[in-house]
């Protein structure tokens, strides 16, 4: 324990300076080009979403590790320069037991249902991490997780990209600023599903497990059950045991901008219209209502969500066209609109009303260079070298998201209205949805 927080207090102590928080603007430190200040990182998941968050920790630092439950995606990887020498595991406890003392940061791009299990381990160990959206599985995962990062000093950051992006800020910027004047309503829409929900699913029993896979460490902390095949590539994300839905995969995207803008935290209320689902897997489409109260002089507002081909009406849209996925935000001066997965391109409707419209001071971090991905990677660095905090840190903004997108699966699960105590993290009226909000693990596999 000594040696690493010696070489974490070398590692910050040889930056230029630090940078603050994501409405403070500030200096960046530039990640440290000495080969001993490298951060050294540990990898796990590494396909899909894993691929590219494990190439871009390979530009900030070095990569010791890389972990995933297929042995045939760590012998891919391990051909590619900045891997080559990286040890390799099929399961991330036992790396972090033989490692120990080598490894500084963690990037955690797994299923959902192991994201809190991964993260919480590193965080215990000392490690700072970048953990892929949604933060976790369940909301109290995300209150934990936020409470373990502060307890242990680390530096994190959720992989939310788009919040490394010029027009998220600038947008969030505008709502923030009151061009919008009071904001009353958000609607927010998604494409997705890509993937089977809503389908009648029988669990196979003699389905054999496939040679080169870690059946034990994809289950992770959930019930265990057969392998099956459509469990892996998107499938997971239909499954109430392993993913979060169409809300949970994309909400983290899409509602990013007016959380950032709005400061969407702390619901009382949810309420889902949805087609009928089984419990194993989620519906194949949703409208979500939450309410907000007042916070911190924000006045209270209603946020909407569509999936599954459900769209905000016509009336709402003021005459735009609503594409695949997109997010409206509507004020009494008139309303934002972003046909984007991120919030980073908008326009503000109806024109008419904007003709002589100034953009407000900006006062917004500014964003890292970089693509989304990498920006969002390179802020995370500069964290850890610099001191301050990456923007969609756990304790402040990726937890607070995240507890506040997975309350509408409660909603989903439900069928009814939910009364919410964000204080406590209760159902008032709904004591059945305990074991959604905090989860029973599998033994080995707890927080």
């Amino acid at each position: 324990m000594g040696n690493r927080s010696n070489r974490r207090q070398f590692i910050q102590g040889t930056a230029a300076a630090g940078i603050g928080y994501w409405v403070a603007g500030g200096v960046a430190a530039e990640p440290s080009k000495s080969p001993n200040e490298k951060i050294r990182f540990a990898c796990i998941g590494i396909g899909g979403k894993g691929d590219s968050d494990s190439d871009h920790a390979a530009v900030v630092g070095d990569i010791v590790a890389i972990c995933d439950v297929r042995e045939s995606q760590l012998e891919g990887k391990a051909k590619k320069g900045p891997f080559a020498k990286a040890k390799k595991y099929t399961d991330f406890r036992k790396m972090f037991e033989e490692l120990g003392n080598s490894i500084d940061a963690v990037t955690v791009s797994t299923p959902d249902h192991t994201h809190a299990v991964a993260a919480a381990m590193a965080i215990k160990n000392g490690k700072h991490v970048y953990c892929q959206k949604p933060l976790t599985h369940s909301i109290y995962e995300a209150r934990v997780l936020g409470e373990l990062a502060h307890k242990h000093g680390v530096k994190t950051q959720m992989g939310n990209q788009g919040t490394a992006l010029t027009g998220v800020r600038q947008a969030a910027q505008l709502i923030k600023g009151g061009s919008l004047g009071t904001v009353k309503e958000v609607h927010v829409w998604t494409n997705r599903p890509i993937w089977p929900q809503g389908i009648d699913v029988k669990r196979p029993s003699d389905t054999p497990e496939p040679i080169g896979v870690n059946w034990d460490s994809f289950i992770g902390p959930a019930k265990m059950r057969p392998y099956h095949p459509s469990y892996f590539g998107l499938g997971w994300r239909g499954f109430w045991d392993f993913g979060t839905g169409a809300l949970g995969d994309m909400a983290c995207h899409t509602m990013n901008m007016p959380f950032m803008g709005l400061n969407l935290r702390h619901p009382t209320s949810v309420e889902a219209e949805a087609d009928e689902h089984n419990k194993e897997t989620y519906p194949k489409s949703a409208k979500i209502k939450f309410e907000f109260p007042e916070l911190d002089g924000r006045a209270a507002l209603q946020v909407y969500w569509y999936d599954g081909g459900r769209l905000p009406s016509s009336e709402v849209m003021m005459g735009a066209k609503t594409d695949n996925s997109g997010c409206i935000v509507i004020g009494e001066k008139g309303a934002l609109y972003s046909p984007n997965d991120y919030g980073a391109i908008y326009q503000l409707l109806p024109r008419d009303n904007f003709k002589d419209f100034k953009k407000p001071e900006w006062t917004f971090r500014k964003p890292p260079s970089g693509n989304n991905d990498l920006g969002q990677m390179k802020e995370l660095a500069e964290a850890i070298t610099g001191g301050g905090e990456a923007t969609a840190n756990f304790p402040d903004y990726a937890g607070p998201l995240t507890e506040t997108i997975l309350l509408g699966n409660l909603a989903i699960w439900s069928g009814k209205k939910i009364e919410w105590d964000a204080k406590n993290m209760k159902a008032t009226n709904a004591p059945e949805l305990e074991l959604l909000v905090k989860h029973e693990y599998r033994e080995g596999w707890s927080l």
